[in-house]
């Protein structure tokens, strides 16, 4: 699944989102692309769990 974070524009911002959706699936596979603000995901966990911790921290998400 690809979600796409607008303001998601650094390396820090990549971490935190990272961290985000880890601290809901920590077997989450995620790969960031900063430079097109998308994030590759691959979880077992709802998405909108996953949406909704996203939206929380900071980095609100729609998925691609």
């Amino acid at each position: 699944m690809k979600l796409y974070i607008a303001n998601m524009t650094c390396g820090g911002c990549a971490r935190g989102v990272t961290a985000t959706i880890k601290s809901i699936d920590a077997n989450a596979n995620v790969n960031i692309d900063v430079e097109h603000k998308i994030v590759d995901l691959k979880t077992v966990e709802p998405i909108q769990a996953i949406l909704d911790a996203l939206t929380e921290d900071g980095f609100p998400a729609e998925v691609r």
